[in-house]
């Protein structure tokens, strides 16, 4: 009788017990990425007239380029024998003996001509010719004329474009910063810190308040410097676990909050408002970086092998994924990812639940 009138207690303290766990140990999950395919087509479908005011993508896959809409269609497709430069707004195509290059709008419509013996550059809406020699550049207007030139005798080991500055570190670990309307050459300093001081990389940030580069060999590091008037301040450095010599991205994220480097088999993040540097270690070398308003994707590359990195704003790695392709690239638009894989280019959605 006595373990009879038990039972319901032990049964009601477990509900009890079951209902407090339910209310102060659970938690909302916690949301994730989505990556829902939308389309993948080849580049060499039939190309489509281009609609006003439609929003174009440029691809470059091996020695084919061109533009293709959020919609899927192919608007421009040219293949090419020897060099090429190309940008959601212009293109061209040159030999190793280019002058009078003539540059096109991303309609095919020819623009200009770049009047002068050197390779194009073409970044968004800009135009540089970087000068036989290595050591010199000219930036063009929107015909291919002279804005204005920058002569050197230093070999240009990294280079940069901005909307208002343009960067450039050099062979003896010399950094200027150019304001674009003028070509004047408004910040020079040379980081220094290694035996071999030499630029491997090199960003702005867009309001020209501050420039990271990786710099030297043997000691190689990453610099962080702010500009305060016309003299530069370094405000972090740190040294590089890494004796390659090989050219490296920096990056300035879009809300100028972090900025993304890399040296060898690692990205590195350094976080303003935190004051933190995190370092991530992958399994191949990062050759472009694009961002969405939450993410940043990076593509890496190690032989054959492409890989795709997602950070976040938590600086830390969402996700990864990888495929086998002679070339590839990523482009983004808004919460979207577009990833190129030889002929072929795919449209991923992104979306958080």
């Amino acid at each position: 009788m006595e373990s009879n009138k038990k039972l319901p207690l032990f049964i009601g303290a477990a509900i009890i017990f079951f209902i407090l766990y339910v209310i102060l140990a659970a938690k909302p999950l916690h949301k994730e990425y989505q990556f829902q395919p939308v389309w993948k087509i080849n580049i060499t479908k039939q190309v489509s007239p281009l609609k006003e005011n439609e929003q174009l993508y440029y691809f470059r896959l091996g020695k084919n380029l061109g533009y293709f809409t959020d919609e899927g269609n192919i608007t421009l497709y040219k293949t090419f024998t020897n060099l090429a430069s190309i940008s959601d707004t212009y293109f061209c195509l040159y030999d190793n003996y280019a002058r009078n290059t003539t540059f096109y709008e991303n309609s095919g419509t020819a623009k200009g001509v770049i009047n002068f013996e050197g390779f194009p550059y073409i970044v968004d809406d800009m135009i540089y010719v970087m000068l036989p020699g290595g050591n010199s550049f000219i930036k063009c207007d929107s015909d291919g004329n002279k804005e204005w030139k920058y002569e050197g005798i230093l070999p240009i080991t990294a280079f940069k474009a901005g909307p208002k500055y343009t960067a450039a570190g050099f062979a003896d670990g010399s950094i200027n910063i150019f304001n674009n309307e003028n070509g004047e050459a408004e910040i020079q300093f040379a980081p220094g810190g290694s035996d071999l001081p030499v630029v491997l990389g090199i960003d702005i940030s867009p309001d020209g308040e501050y420039i990271a580069a990786v710099c030297g060999h043997n000691k190689q590091r990453f610099v962080l410097a702010h500009r305060e008037e016309n003299q530069p301040k370094i405000i972090f450095h740190t040294f590089l676990d890494t004796n390659s010599a090989n050219q490296c991205l920096v990056h300035f994220c879009n809300d100028e909050s972090r900025v993304i480097y890399n040296f060898e088999n690692t990205i590195g993040i350094y976080d303003f408002k935190k004051n933190q540097n995190d370092l991530i270690k992958i399994n191949s070398k990062i050759i472009s970086i694009r961002e969405t308003d939450n993410l940043v994707f990076l593509l890496g590359k190690a032989g054959k092998k492409y890989s795709v990195y997602i950070l976040e704003k938590t600086n830390t790695l969402e996700g990864s994924f990888s495929f086998i392709a002679e070339t590839a690239f990523i482009q983004t638009g808004y919460d979207t990812l577009y990833v190129g894989k030889d002929d072929s280019i795919s449209k991923i959605s992104l979306e958080r639940k």
